[in-house]
């Protein structure tokens, strides 16, 4: 072993797995330019709209998952209650999203985008696809798959498999 930066092996010299501090650099610095460009499309059409990535995060999930509860979102997204009723409020007033009464359970609110929600979602999803699709096609499929594993490692362990099971990606 050569030793360890921030705490991770680096691996053995000759067979391939050492990663040298340069490498991760590159690559925490690729995702950070990664994300803001694959972000910053859909950014602007949520801008004209006066909205903003949280809404989209949401936008995106809800119809991902029609109907999903409250609670559903915020266990995906990880974020507090407080933020997310205010982003809510917001595409409920847009006219966006329709928050419904849970069929089981009264106290439960179930979300479902509406014709003008699925109208944005498709716009902004549409801009994202070509993105995600231009370099997948660059890449090759060798490529796309060590991409996906290396995002499947990134997430923590812990609830990589609900991630994996809701991206429809098999568990390593």
């Amino acid at each position: 072993m050569r030793g360890q930066i921030d705490g991770i092996a680096e691996g053995r010299e000759g067979d391939g797995s050492v990663l040298t501090d340069g490498q991760l650099r590159q690559g925490i610095e690729l995702l950070f330019f990664a994300y803001r460009d694959f972000t910053g499309d859909p950014d602007a059409v949520l801008a004209r709209r006066g909205l903003g990535r949280a809404h989209h995060r949401a936008i995106h999930f809800i119809n991902r998952c029609p109907g999903i509860t409250v609670a559903g979102l915020l266990d995906i997204l990880r974020v507090t209650k407080q933020s997310l009723n205010r982003v809510f409020r917001q595409l409920i007033a847009e006219g966006l999203v329709v928050s419904t009464v849970g069929a089981s359970d009264r106290r439960e609110r179930n979300l479902t985008l509406t014709a003008a929600g699925e109208a944005l979602e498709r716009e902004m999803s549409q801009l994202q696809r070509a993105r995600v699709g231009r370099a997948y096609r660059a890449a090759g499929p060798e490529a796309v798959a060590g991409f996906h594993a290396v995002l499947a490692g990134i997430i923590n362990e812990t609830g990589r498999d609900r991630v994996l099971d809701l991206v429809g990606l098999d568990s390593p």
